[in-house]
């Protein structure tokens, strides 16, 4: 029986029937590649992509809490899904082009500054997009879009409800400063004093305040107090450094 056996798997490798591993791993390779690409899957990967990427347009309009909206950012958030999805589908198609692309997208840099750390946030989102999108992982796409949707849209809204400000306030004295602590405190839900600086016969005052129900107009009653001689509310994102 064992010799039986020993004959016919010696057979077989004459026959030219046994691979080994290097052969597998490589026909493993080739098998995942194809020179023709259908144009159903592309234009479903592309309108898959479409649709996360305007998503994510929406999304960013919805919850930017910044100083100045920039829509050309956010058209590029789109832009760059798409792009990305059309990288990939190019680069499961043909093994010599993704070893080129590999090469000639490793030397790209982008020196665009970004300011607020959601923003890089986004971007990396719309890129990781569009690169599940392009591969195939239709599904992975869309949960894992809609689970971040989600949880961008909880943590950065929920942090906007309630607006902070700086209130700026010039006195010139220690009553006029009692005065003023005493109104602000009955005026606003909670305050928080950022900075003091005292100067001869002035004394600015930068506290954090959160307003009850957005109500601005204790501002004019302060500014309307015995030696106070400014008073300044500003809108911030929470970010200020004293």
């Amino acid at each position: 029986m064992a010799a039986t056996t020993t004959t016919t798997v010696a057979a077989a490798a004459d026959n030219g029937d046994t691979q080994t591993f290097s052969d597998i791993i490589k026909n493993s390779i080739t098998d995942n590649f194809v020179n023709d690409i259908d144009l159903s899957k592309i234009i479903i990967t592309m309108a898959i992509s479409f649709l996360i990427g305007f998503f994510i347009f929406l999304l960013y309009k919805r919850i930017f809490s910044g100083v100045l909206y920039s829509k050309s950012f956010n058209v590029s958030l789109i832009g760059m899904t798409l792009v990305t999805s059309m990288v990939i589908i190019a680069i499961n198609s043909n093994l010599v082009l993704s070893l080129g692309m590999v090469g000639a997208l490793s030397i790209v840099r982008f020196r665009t500054p970004i300011k607020d750390p959601t923003d890089l946030i986004f971007l990396f989102w719309a890129a990781a997009a569009g690169i599940v999108t392009g591969a195939g992982f239709f599904s992975l796409a869309i949960a894992g879009s809609v689970i971040i949707g989600l949880i961008m849209f909880i943590f950065i809204k929920k942090s906007t409800f309630e607006t902070p400000y700086l209130l700026v306030v010039n006195c010139d004295g220690d009553d006029s400063e009692k005065t003023l602590m005493e109104q602000v405190h009955g005026k606003v839900k909670r305050y928080n004093v950022k900075q003091k600086t005292v100067t001869p016969g002035n004394i600015e005052l930068t506290l954090e305040v959160r307003v009850k129900e957005k109500e601005s107009g204790f501002v004019n009653a302060i500014s309307s107090l015995r030696g106070v001689k400014s008073a300044v509310l500003i809108s911030y994102s929470g970010d200020y450094v004293s």
